[in-house]
Order: C-alpha cells, then sequence, then structure tokens
C-alpha cells in the first residue's frame, strides 16, 4: 500500500542502511509506551502504594490513576524515556497515512479534506501526550490537564475520521486486509469512546460524592482508554503489512 515511507528514492540505485518491516515497526512502537506505562503501575502499587492512590477526599482506593502513576521517580524516567522514543516513529506514521489517503483520495474532495483534517488531529494528539509526559501534574496541574484534554480529544477525533475514511475504501476495494482492518478500527473506537464516557461518569461521581473505590473504577477506566488507544494504533498492522521502513544514502551522482 506504501510506496515509501521515508522518501521517494530510486529504489535500484538506494544503498539501504536500515531496512525493517512496517508490522515490526509498528509492533515496536506501540509496545514502548505499553511496556512504559505497565511498568510505572506496578512500580507506583508496589513502592509507592500510598501516595499514589491518595485523592483529596481520603477514602478508600485502590488503584493509581496514570497522571498519579507516571509522576514520581522512577517512574517519571521510565514513562517519558518511552513516550520520548515512540514519538518521532508515531509522528512519521501519521505522514505516511495522510499520504496514503491522498494517493486512494485524489478524485474525492470530502475525503481529501477529511485525510488533512486526519492529519492535524494525529499530530494534535501526539503532542497532547509529549506535553502531559513531560509536564506532571505534580509540575503544572494546568498544562497537564489541558494537554490531557486535548490528548483524549484529539485521539477520539482522529479514531472518528478514521473509521469514516476507511469505511469509503471498504465500500469501493476488496482487499479482505482492509475489510478486517476496518471491522477493527470501529469496535475498538466504540469500546474506547465507551470507556471515556465511564472514566469520566466515575471522577466526577468521585468528586462530587467521595464514595469508596469509585476513584479506582475511573483508574480502571482510564487504562482502558489508553490500551485501546494503543490497539487502534496497532491496526497498522493490516494497513501496511507489505510496507518496509528504510533508510539509505543517495548515491554519489545525487548528492550536492
Amino acid at each position: 500500500m506504501l510506496q515509501g515511507l521515508l522518501s521517494n528514492l530510486d529504489r535500484d540505485r538506494d544503498r539501504p542502511l536500515i531496512r525493517v518491516q512496517f508490522t515490526s515497526f509498528a509492533v515496536a512502537t506501540v509496545l514502548l509506551p505499553l511496556s512504559g506505562l505497565l511498568a510505572c503501575l506496578l512500580t507506583s502499587l508496589m513502592y509507592h502504594y500510598e501516595e499514589s492512590t491518595y485523592t483529596h477526599c481520603q477514602v478508600s482506593n485502590y488503584l493509581p490513576s496514570i497522571s498519579s502513576a507516571i509522576s514520581r521517580e522512577p517512574e517519571i524516567y521510565i514513562w517519558r524515556s518511552c513516550v520520548g522514543l515512540h514519538s518521532a516513529p508515531r509522528y512519521l506514521v501519521t505522514v505516511a497515512y495522510f499520504n496514503f489517503y491522498r494517493g486512494r483520495f485524489s478524485a474525492r474532495l470530502p475525503e481529501l479534506l477529511l485525510s488533512g483534517l486526519a492529519l492535524v488531529s494525529s499530530l494534535a494528539e501526539n503532542t497532547g501526550l509529549l506535553l502531559l509526559t513531560y509536564v506532571a501534574s505534580t509540575e503544572s496541574y494546568k498544562i497537564h490537564k489541558y494537554s490531557f484534554v486535548v490528548f483524549i480529544g484529539c485521539s477520539l477525533l482522529h479514531m472518528l475520521i478514521t473509521c469514516r475514511l476507511w469505511f469509503v475504501i471498504k465500500r469501493h476495494y476488496v482487499n479482505p486486509e482492509e475489510k478486517t482492518s476496518f471491522l477493527w478500527k470501529a469496535r475498538i473506537f466504540l469500546f474506547n469512546i465507551s470507556c471515556c464516557a465511564a472514566a469520566a461518569y466515575f471522577f466526577r461521581r468521585h468528586n462530587k460524592y467521595c464514595e469508596a473505590g469509585v476513584y479506582t473504577l475511573f483508574a480502571a477506566f482510564e487504562y482502558l482508554v489508553v490500551f485501546s488507544n494503543m490497539a487502534f494504533h496497532m491496526t497498522a498492522f493490516w494497513d501496511f503489512g507489505s510496507a518496509q521502513v528504510m533508510v539509505a544514502t543517495l548515491p554519489e551522482d545525487k548528492r550536492y
């Protein structure tokens, strides 16, 4: 599907330094924040249980929120390292999707406009994630809060637009991988938005009534929101399964 992720080099004359299957590239990109988040959650529960599960209501709570789990040492360094390393590949994949959509929808103006909006929302989502990662809630709650809102809002918008674009692709093409990709994108999007609604409900209920265990339910659904977000991005496994990520040097006669 993708003719080149990094450049339009003449393939017969390229001098590849690195050549990686896109499937391996996608898995590694998602595994970085996934493993980092799991490591932070486990470390918080094992070594900072009381601090990470404390809330202003001072009621029983058994799970830390993600913001709490990534705001202490060494969790903060684990999370920042993993997200920082995965951010550049995420930006690369965003551009790859935009180029793919431009090729598919070159004669369809509404879908081309949606492709541009998908590009902007994906860039904003990744930037929001970087901001909320590198500005902890204990350092600047306001910046962390608004960065989280940008991340969640742009994530949902990007998922919605992507599902629409792949619905059009499914209607006009018969590639079984594309049909599978659309079905999983739609399922994960519905699951993600349901978990967002549940997390928002329990967060508001906790702040209003201070009931024991309610913040734990919020934290659990917050985890599911992030995990399903990662799963949505993993559907690139089907979209670019035959593509390769290649870093190459230009031949001598092309250097200036």
